[in-house]
Formats: C-alpha cells, structure tokens, sequence
C-alpha cells in the first residue's frame, strides 16, 4: 500500500512561476464570515448555500497577464478554482490555487476583509 505524503511542497516566491497568462492565488476565503451586525456565518463550503464568489489574493501571474498584478485581490465566480496545494515558501506554509481568467469579476489593490457584501450580491445577481 502506497503512503500519500501532505506535506507542504517547498518552493519560493522567486522561483515559482505562473505559465502564459495565469492566475495564482493564496489566501481564498473559505473561512467563517462575520457580518457587520456580529452575526457569524460558520463555513459553507459544500453546501448549497456556500456557492458564493470568493476572494484571493494574487500570488502569481504568468509573463502573458495584462490585467491583475501580483499582491492585488479578485473575486473569483464560484468554483472556478482548482483544487488548493499546500506550498511553503519565506513566508511560511499557504495554499494556492489556479483561477480561471475569464471568471475574475473584481480586482481590489485594498484587502476586502471578511466584508462579503459585495460577493453576496453578486451572487444573487447572477441568479
């Protein structure tokens, strides 16, 4: 039987590289949401009510990338993610995760914060 290893891959920030014009974020919030009036909502990612745009921030970019820049946050549609993989690098262990371009629907150079007001209405937009 094969042992599956899950440590972090060790890399660093110089070194790694996005290809053509991709998108590589850390930092998605998949985390509980705390609203302005206090109200917590615990996490919901996998239930139906946990399909929402989430944000990230930009690790890195691909040569060929004209429209984000590393360190700024987007909003992601939901699901158009891959799968995280756990990296280490100087600033210690992070998760990243490829987006799709064609589904970055904001780009803030500010943090947004646990503030998912905007995503929330952009969900029910797209509805």
């Amino acid at each position: 039987m094969a042992t599956v290893n899950y440590d972090a891959y060790k890399v660093t920030r110089e070194t790694f590289r996005a290809l053509r014009d991709d998108v590589i974020v850390e930092e998605m919030a998949f985390k509980e949401r705390k609203l302005q009036s206090g109200i917590i909502l615990l996490d919901d990612d996998g239930k139906g009510h946990g399909i929402r745009p989430r944000w990230g921030k930009v690790y890195a970019i691909g040569p060929e990338q004209t429209e984000v820049t590393t360190g700024q946050w987007i909003m992601v549609a939901h699901g158009r993610w891959t799968r995280g993989v756990k990296i280490a690098d100087g600033n210690g262990e992070t998760v990243i995760r490829k987006v799709d371009n064609a589904d970055i629907l904001l780009v803030s150079d500010d943090d947004p914060g646990a503030d998912d007001t905007l995503a929330d209405a952009i969900d029910i937009y797209q509805r």
